[in-house]
């Protein structure tokens, strides 16, 4: 971190209050938590005001009634990006990402409608200078600590100069935020061997090992459980895909730890003896504890999260945007990309 990161003004963090399944509620107490955890940020709540004056009251909340934006239209989970972004243009998603672009606001933190949050974040907010295409990452527990994967959903049919930037982007998120000072890098694909993958793979392997990361090759899914990197990188369309079929994983083997249970008493009882363990381990993979995810190149910060996202959730993507804030990772990201410019 420089010297001028010291000097920085506290960071205004927008949260949308209408975002989520079970929102207002969990999204304003969610905000309000993070910031008696650490109140050295300025918060601001944007939606229907009198639906947030309301939650305020009834949970006997404390917070500025002066800090809530008042924003008249409400995007539903459900609704095309696209069509919404055009026939609500005072929805809390649209306001929460102008207040950024206008310099009003550091960060925007939404649990609403993914592909609007990421549509609005990318035509309001902008990119960064660079980037073609923003990203949305994951983290994902292993065996030997941190391995986060690029690209999740944010798009598909991605060019391996896309991957390049993911690549580029994923390296500063996980050197600042988790403290490795040279994460490893690779690029999903059916073999660790060269010879293994499609044009994709292998043309992004070659404009990576151009760069001064340090990338370790290929890896195979089974890799990234393994810890084998730190940093993975793959189409939108694959890492989605990916995604899904871990959560769904974790709730079938929920399912079928209670199925289990429920088949004898000395089941339940033996169940129970490691109840506790099992909890400690199946903790890693709740996505309360890391709240949402980074939109990383739009210029701003942008956390997005479940729509099932719960206060806790809230409360850990609000803290992850001042640590965003606090590490200047959208400089940073800028300034990295500018050193790969001539790459294509």
């Amino acid at each position: 971190m420089s010297n001028s990161d010291f000097n920085r003004p506290k960071c205004r963090i927008i949260v949308d209050a209408m975002g989520g399944d079970f929102a207002p509620l969990n999204a304003i107490q969610g905000a309000i938590d993070a910031l008696n955890e650490n109140p050295d940020f300025e918060l601001y709540l944007v939606g229907k005001e009198d639906k947030i004056d309301e939650i305020i009251k009834t949970q006997k909340l404390k917070f500025n009634r002066s800090d809530i934006i008042n924003a008249t239209q409400v995007i539903d989970m459900a609704e095309a990006p696209t069509t919404a972004l055009k026939s609500k243009p005072d929805s809390s998603i649209i306001v929460g990402s102008k207040l950024v672009k206008e310099g009003k606001a550091d960060a925007f933190v939404s649990a609403g409608n993914t592909g609007a949050v990421m549509a609005a974040a990318t035509l309001i907010m902008g990119r960064i200078a660079g980037v073609g295409r923003p990203t949305i990452g994951s983290f994902i527990p292993n065996l030997s600590g941190i391995s986060t994967l690029y690209d999740v959903g944010a798009s598909v049919d991605s060019k391996p100069r896309h991957l390049l930037e993911y690549a580029i982007m994923g390296s500063i998120f996980v050197k600042e935020i988790y403290g490795i000072e040279n994460p490893k890098v690779a690029v999903l694909s059916v073999g660790e061997e060269e010879t293994k993958g499609n044009e994709l793979v292998f043309a992004a392997a070659e404009l990576l090992k151009k760069t001064n990361l340090n990338f370790i090759g290929n890896v195979e899914g089974r890799d990234i459980l393994k810890g084998t990197a730190h940093v993975v990188v793959c189409d939108g369309f694959v890492g989605n895909v990916l995604l899904k079929f871990g959560e769904g994983f974790l709730t079938f083997l929920k399912t079928k730890l209670k199925d289990y249970a429920g088949k004898s008493f000395f089941n339940m009882l033996k169940l129970g003896l490691i109840k506790s363990s099992l909890k400690n381990i199946l903790k890693d993979f709740d996505y309360q504890e890391y709240g949402g995810v980074p939109l990383l190149g739009v210029n701003g910060i942008c956390i997005i999260g479940h729509g099932s996202s719960t206060a806790k959730a809230i409360k850990n993507m609000v803290l992850r945007a001042k640590e965003m804030y606090d590490k200047n990772l959208v400089s940073k990201i800028e300034y990295s990309l500018k050193n790969y410019s001539n790459l294509s």
